[in-house]
């Protein structure tokens, strides 16, 4: 019953994209206004399933480890790694000036946004290398089997 239930569900979120679609698509593509007020349904039908998409995804995820409790022993050792990762990721950063693709400044020297940026590069370099490793160690365990 579920599955008829997902999959009825599945189609009508389908149709009524394809709705949307079809009426951004039959716009014309001069009048700006008309795009706008085509396009403006299209991304609030796409924001809605994203925040519908992540409440779901969390609530699911909460609700497997509260039913397996050696998992939530797994989940915390993950939370405090990624702590750690940021906190490291956070003492290397430097708060320079951001600037966007097109050379404008979106972030001033020494602002928090600045520091928060940088964090985000080093923790995702630092995630990167972790990968690598753990990819080539498992390629390197693989060749010697």
């Amino acid at each position: 019953m579920n599955k008829r239930i997902l999959t009825a569900l599945i189609a009508v979120i389908a149709l009524i994209g394809l709705v949307l679609f079809i009426r951004v698509m039959m716009t014309d593509p001069e009048d700006v206004a008309a795009i706008s007020n085509a396009s403006s349904p299209i991304v609030t039908f796409s924001l809605g399933l994203l925040i519908a998409t992540v409440a779901i995804a969390i609530i699911a995820s909460v609700l497997g480890v509260a039913k397996n409790p050696k998992a939530l022993k797994k989940t915390l050792l993950g939370v405090v790694a990624l702590g750690v990762i940021i906190l490291i990721s956070y003492l290397f950063a430097d708060s320079t000036i951001v600037y966007n693709a097109n050379g404008e400044i979106i972030a001033a020297a020494k602002s928090a946004v600045s520091t928060l940026t940088s964090t985000g590069i080093w923790s995702s370099l630092i995630l990167l290398v972790i990968g690598g490793a753990f990819f080539i160690f498992d390629l390197l365990k693989g060749l010697v089997k």
